[in-house]
């Protein structure tokens, strides 16, 4: 993971927003919530994520197209990263064993397939909301 200290202003914005929030947020809902800090496009969010998220601070959700902080500094490159999201609540918990990537890579290069990217998401219903139902 890069140090803080080389984002620009825009960067630590979003990047500040995203540790705060208590879910995952879209581009968009960023930009809403950033206009009184001088954000006033589409672009400034985006390109402020694509950064943050290739340094490693920032996960993109694909399955919902919105993006969270990373729970926790680690090197994404030698471990795998998954998310386990709650369709109920909106809650995202962040999993990563260098073990299991390991695994997967082999199991992967095994099959003379060479990935570009991985992206593991699990939707379902977290153990709050499991609880809060029964």
């Amino acid at each position: 993971m890069a140090a803080r200290d080389v984002l620009t202003k825009n960067q630590l914005c979003v990047l500040e927003k995203l540790e705060t929030a208590s879910g995952p947020l879209s581009a968009y809902t960023l930009l809403d919530q950033l206009r009184e800090r001088g954000f006033r496009a589409p672009l400034q969010v985006y390109r402020a994520l694509d950064t943050l998220v290739k340094s490693g601070f920032v996960h993109r959700l694909e399955s919902i197209n919105s993006f969270v902080a990373c729970a926790e500094p680690h090197d994404h490159s030698h471990s795998m990263t998954a998310f386990a999201i709650c369709d109920t609540c909106g809650q995202v918990t962040e999993m990563s064993d260098h073990d299991v990537g390991h695994q997967l890579d082999e199991w992967v290069r095994s099959t003379g397939f060479a990935a570009k990217k991985a992206v593991i998401e699990f939707r379902g219903t977290c153990a709050k909301c499991l609880a809060e139902a029964a």
